[in-house]
């Protein structure tokens, strides 16, 4: 049986070239590089999924360090005190067969106080052979002696029309068709993260029965709810009949759909529904991601001038989406919000 890669290993970046959406970083690097200007201590921050150590392993490449002389650790596995003695000892020997040793940290703030401590010096004080890459979700979480002694580099999220792109771009490689809509609920539910991306896109190519899948079919594998659903809750609002609506996210309970991302893809659509209202020269582009049917009921609501669906109501949804995490009930603060909008 073939071993299956998965997406994320299969299409990571191998070069400066192919890195996406960080370009402030990646010609920092380069320039640092060209000039022989190589700091001694980096740290990469940023959310999850958008290649910090992807970068790191292309930057200790091209700095002439051979896999052999490229360490990774996980700092929240070895994050007491010992390891990091154990790497203060380590990091003396010379290189095997490159120019640099090079230490790569994930997730380094997950080290303890003491460990912090003891890498305090070495980082301050490196053999000229080594160079630390520093990675983290969470930079305010680090000791300022230690983000001090590092040139820091800020990691973009992508945007969703990038991992839209990213998304259509992988599916094709892989001989598997998505629509545009299907690619974009992906990257909505991806949250930012290139590498959780191309997790929901390998999920969708294993579960699917062909080599395509339209966005019900997406929406169904990712927990997402279909697009029928959404525009009943949407004509519910519309129409301020709320017991449709609250028959709606009753419907999608029952699914087993994810609340944040049903809320995620609603506030989407109402959002699309005022600025098309109020873009009078771009109404196309507005909507020109969704698929046919959505772009011709999201411009009949945006025509309609007296609809309530408008700013407040928006705000009234963003309120209860923010509110999903915090309640024993997901559903609990969308259905309040129907009630109070539905109020005639």
């Amino acid at each position: 049986m073939t071993e299956s890669i998965a997406l994320y290993r299969k299409y990571r970046p191998k070069s400066f070239k192919q890195v996406r959406n960080q370009e402030h970083i990646v010609s920092v690097l380069k320039g640092a590089i060209e000039k022989g200007m190589i700091p001694h201590a980096l740290l990469f921050t940023g959310s999850r999924g958008t290649g910090k150590t992807t970068v790191a392993r292309i930057f200790a490449h091209e700095i002439g360090a051979e896999d052999v002389d490229i360490y990774e650790i996980d700092a929240a596995s070895n994050r007491g005190i010992d390891d990091i003695r154990a790497l203060r000892e380590a990091v003396h020997t010379l290189p095997y067969t490159s120019p640099y040793k090079v230490y790569i940290i994930d997730e380094v703030h997950m080290l303890t106080k003491e460990a912090f401590n003891a890498l305090l010096k070495t980082l301050e004080e490196p053999p000229a052979h080594v160079v630390f890459v520093l990675a983290t979700t969470e930079q305010d979480a680090l000791l300022d002696t230690i983000t001090s002694r590092c040139q820091v580099f800020q990691f973009r999220a992508p945007s969703r029309p990038e991992l839209r792109e990213l998304v259509i771009d992988v599916a094709k490689k892989e001989d598997f068709t998505l629509d545009t809509t299907g690619a974009d609920t992906i990257a909505i539910a991806a949250d930012g993260s290139y590498r959780d991306a191309l997790g929901i896109v390998q999920k969708v190519i294993m579960a699917s029965k062909d080599s395509t899948a339209d966005a019900d079919e997406v929406a169904a594998i990712v927990g997402a709810p279909k697009t029928q659903l959404l525009f009943t809750l949407i004509t519910a609002l519309h129409e301020k009949d709320a017991i449709t609506g609250l028959r709606a996210v009753r419907e999608a309970h029952e699914a087993h759909i994810d609340m944040k991302l049903f809320l995620k893809l609603l506030l989407e659509r109402v959002r699309s529904i005022i600025l098309a209202r109020y873009s009078i020269d771009s109404k196309e582009e507005v909507v020109a991601h969704y698929t046919k049917e959505e772009q011709e009921r999201i411009l009949t609501y945006a025509a309609d001038a007296s609809s309530p669906i408008h700013s407040h109501l928006l705000l009234r949804l963003l309120e209860a989406a923010e509110q999903v995490g915090k309640v024993y009930l997901p559903q609990l603060p969308l259905e309040v919000a129907i009630v109070d909008l539905c109020q005639k």
